[in-house]
Parts: structure tokens; sequence; C-alpha cells
């Protein structure tokens, strides 16, 4: 299974009324880096899984992941957080290393990983998108967005997916140009979940939240919270077959 930009493709038709929301007031706020553990390469490693990375759904043959699980950690309610080094290869060498902690990690978890912001920019991407998670509906993945260009690794953003038969959330990443390797881009975060106060039970709102603005700035990814932090600044009602419909 290869990732892209979408978790899964999904194009919107029909032509109901959008309903605007009151909590989107215009914002604009500098968003922290996203932040990594200290990489060791003295610890103990538990397992390794090795990671492909795939470019327009080719598996390539020289670069991949290595995920070494170095702590896993259960507390008194059985939630499991584990921290992986991740060893980054090119043309079959070690180039960079991350470390992230993922916590409520389930047993079974399968890991992906793709390069570039989307499927029509992959070729010859400094941008590598990961994803882990446990492979089946209804259970939240982690995913990860790393720039690696010249030996050098930034992982630019982080967030969470879920779907569940059709309904979900997920980050949309626009890309602006055609270039593999802008110097600016832009995502947003899409749900679709149901209308719980509507008693048509195949009716559903579909929002976008989170709008955020990437720049290179300094050979460092730079972003700006563009609205108002988890907070809706577009909904709209479907049914489920129109938001799941494709042309």
């Amino acid at each position: 299974m290869k990732i892209h930009t979408l978790f899964f493709l999904l194009v919107l038709i029909g032509c109901q009324k959008t309903k605007p929301t009151d909590a989107a007031a215009p914002i604009a706020e500098i968003m922290e880096p996203q932040e990594t553990l200290e990489v060791t390469n003295d610890e103990k490693i538990i397992k390794t899984d090795t990671i492909s990375i795939y470019s327009d759904g080719t598996e390539s043959s020289t670069d991949y992941i290595l995920a070494h699980l170095v702590d896993q950690q259960a507390d008194k309610d059985s939630i499991v957080t584990v921290k992986y080094r991740l060893d980054f290869y090119q043309n079959k060498t070690k180039t960079a290393s991350s470390k992230i902690a993922i916590k409520g990690f389930e047993k079974g978890s399968e890991w992906m990983a793709s390069y570039g912001l989307t499927s029509e920019t992959s070729k010859n991407s400094p941008f590598i998108q990961l994803t882990v998670g446990y492979p089946a509906c209804g259970y939240s993945h982690d995913n990860y967005l790393y720039y690696l260009k010249n030996k050098g690794l930034q992982l630019v953003h982080q967030w969470s997916t879920m779907s569940d038969s059709g309904w979900g959330s997920w980050v949309e990443i626009e890309n602006p140009s055609a270039n593999s390797d802008p110097k600016s881009f832009y995502c947003k975060t899409v749900a679709f979940v149901p209308a719980d106060e509507d008693e048509n039970l195949d009716m559903g709102i579909l929002s976008h939240s989170d709008s955020i603005s990437f720049e290179l700035k300094d050979n460092k990814w730079k972003k700006i919270l563009l609205s108002a932090k988890d907070k809706p600044y577009f909904e709209k009602k479907m049914t489920f077959d129109q938001f799941n419909s494709t042309e």
C-alpha cells in the first residue's frame, strides 16, 4: 500500500449550501518547529523494521528507512508509548537519523513511506511522508513529513489521521507549483463526520480546519497557522454517498 498526500482519494460533488462557521476569525500564528528526541547510537535495539520508500507507486531499490524500536512503556491504563530511532538510507548509505515517540501504539502497526508532497511531485523530491498505524478501520495513524536534503533532516510537520468506513479525518497538502522541491506550500485538516443531530443517518458534515502555510527560510521550514487552532473555518452538509462518489 502506498502513501500519498491524501490518506485516501475523495472527490466532492453536489451543490449543497455551504455553512460558514463563527469560529474562524482571521489569524496568523507562528508555530513552533516540530520537536524530535535526541538521537543516540548506543541504545539497546529491541527490534528493527525496514520501511520501503515509494515514488509514484514504485518501490525504491536503494532508499529505505530502518525503524529501530528502542523503548516501550505501558501506563496504568495499558496505553503503550514507544520510541523509535529512524535511520534514513539513500543509495544504500545511511544519510540521517531522527527519533520519535508514539503514544497509544498498537501491536501489529505497519509503516509506510513515500517521496513527495503530492503524488504528482514525488520524483526527485526531498520530502518523505511516513505513516504508522494498525491497518484496520477505526484506528488512528501517526503521520510525519520529513525534509531530507544534503544530509540535513528536518521534521516539518506531524499529524494524525483516521478512517472508518468512509468517515474520518486527514490532512490535505497543496503544492502551488509543479516543483518537487518548492520553497512554500500549504495544508489543511479535513474531516467528514456523521451529523449526529440529523435524523438522516446518511447525512454528514465536511469541515476544514487548521490551515497552515510553510515557507523555507535559511534552510529551515517555518510554519504559520492561518486559522484558529482546532476550529473549523468551513463546514458543509452532504450525504455519505455524495461525499464518497468519484468522478
